[in-house]
């Protein structure tokens, strides 16, 4: 595995100002795979100084030249897709094959995406005797998870370029080599200095001198809600805008008349994948209670596939957690879920067999669970399922919208004007109805403490500009 000792600063590979390095851990191996820079806040406001200096010029291009180098980038991902793909499995864990279509593949969909919406998007408007202007909101610092690194980097990036933005990126330090190759292709790109720039460090140091930096125009930040708190506090000293996209603990609805194999199979695969680390997993299956019986033995039967494998085989369903630290976290949970009183159906504490190394956790199950229990209302953000029980639609509804969360949810049923009725009333930002696929062009983003502003498509644009009206 490549190791990279410098930062991408205006437009070139820069020496850091301090000497410090971050380790980076095969989860499946624990072994160190390489090392990068743990950048300062002096190498963050280099990075900021940067942007803020290429900003003029961005700016004023006209969009089909913005759309020429996000095409460049483009293609550069797709050539590197594969190495990509091995990258990522390689400091996070997703199995091989789902890096590959997920990883690799859903940051390229973004890109495109933003390249064909650049050919069509209108940048001003006639309202009465007033021009309205859709203006770049600035500099903006994107503050990036581990959890689908480069993909969350992407729906940043893509965007704020597309509205005439510079940035600094600022990876998570678990997993930020897919984000030296990115600016390796962005150097190939010949994108102007200093509109993209690429600083790892820890957050608390790179993250929060970018958060705070009154040359910083916006935040955009993926990660905990607690870490989105604190973020939106440092924002606020400067007045910057600040984007959340934080935790969830959304629930899939099972209404009485749906096909309950298939929505079985699918909320398993929606708690499961990238081993429960997804911020918009359906982690609690709502489900009528004289169905049940039925339910739990689909479960334990559909359950049963998911067992932990090193990810790089081809047929792995499921690897590792993150690290030590997150894998002991989701132990706490599920111990948490046994000591209230939950029935475990499937997996539990113990660790998976013929797996020495690696931050590996089973996959758990439980049925009976109550919505005042730990594990129903705390994001945990492993591969840890909760069933709970109905009496009818409003109790379900309120159910789903027992939380402090509010990032996404699923809806389950033959007729779908009822699932429609259902999903208008959940508190989430996103429904999926029947098992409804992926759209890169429609908004994602939380209500409540699952954050606010929306990214993908024509609304995650937006979020890089502000408007000005001229009056004649």
């Amino acid at each position: 595995m490549k190791t990279f000792s410098k930062l991408y600063i205006d437009g070139v590979w820069s020496t850091p100002l301090g000497t410090d390095l971050i380790e980076v851990v095969n989860p499946a191996t624990e072994a160190v795979i390489a090392t990068v820079p743990a950048g300062s806040a002096d190498d963050a406001a280099a990075a900021v100084t940067a942007a803020r200096n290429a900003l003029p010029g961005w700016a004023a291009t006209k969009p089909a030249i913005r759309a020429g180098y996000l095409s460049q980038i483009y293609e550069a991902l797709v050539t590197r897709g594969p190495e990509l793909a091995e990258v990522i499995t390689s400091e996070m864990g997703m199995p091989i094959k789902l890096s590959q279509r997920i990883q690799a593949g859903l940051p390229m969909v973004v890109l495109e995406s933003y390249i064909k919406l650049l050919g069509e998007f209108a940048f001003s408007e006639r309202i009465g005797n007033s021009l309205v202007l859709k203006e770049p909101v600035g500099v903006v610092a994107a503050i990036t998870p581990w959890n689908y690194p480069l993909h969350q980097l992407m729906i940043k990036v893509a965007a704020a370029l597309a509205a005439g933005c510079t940035i600094v990126a600022k990876p998570s330090e678990l997993t930020p080599l897919n984000a030296f190759v990115l600016a390796e292709i962005v150097d190939s790109s010949g994108l102007p200095p200093g509109v993209f720039n690429l600083v790892s460090g820890e957050g608390r140091v790179a993250g929060e001198s970018l958060a705070s930096h009154p040359a910083v125009d916006m935040v955009s930040f993926t990660g905990s809600t607690a870490v989105g708190k604190h973020i939106m506090a440092l924002g606020a000293q400067t007045v910057a805008r600040v984007a959340l996209e934080l935790g969830g603990k959304s629930a899939a609805i099972l209404l009485d008349d749906a096909d309950l194999e298939t929505a079985v199979k699918a909320t398993l695969s929606s708690c499961f994948l990238n081993s429960g680390q997804t911020c918009n997993a359906n982690t609690r299956m709502l489900i009528p209670e004289d169905k049940y019986e039925v339910v739990v033995e689909l479960v334990r039967r559909h359950a049963a596939l998911y067992v932990p494998e090193n990810p790089l085989n081809t047929k792995a369903r499921i690897g590792p957690l993150i690290s030590a630290g997150q894998r002991d976290r989701v132990l706490d949970y599920i111990r948490s879920g046994l000591e209230e009183g939950a029935d475990l159906l499937l997996g539990g504490i113990e660790p998976p067999a013929g797996l020495p190394l690696g931050y590996y956790v089973r996959p758990t199950v439980f049925g009976r669970v109550t919505k005042e229990m730990k594990i129903a209302r705390e994001e945990i953000f492993g591969p840890v399922l909760s069933i709970m029980t109905y009496r009818d639609d409003d109790e379900a509804i309120a159910i789903a919208n027992a939380t402090v969360y509010g990032l996404a949810g699923g809806v389950w049923s033959a007729n779908s004007e009822r699932a429609e009725r259902v999903a208008r009333k959940l508190q989430t930002g996103q429904v999926d109805i029947n098992g409804g696929r992926f759209n890169p062009l429609a908004p994602f983003g939380g209500y409540k403490q699952s954050g606010n502003g929306r990214e993908l498509g024509r609304y995650g644009l937006e979020e890089f500009l502000q408007t000005k009206s001229l009056q004649f």
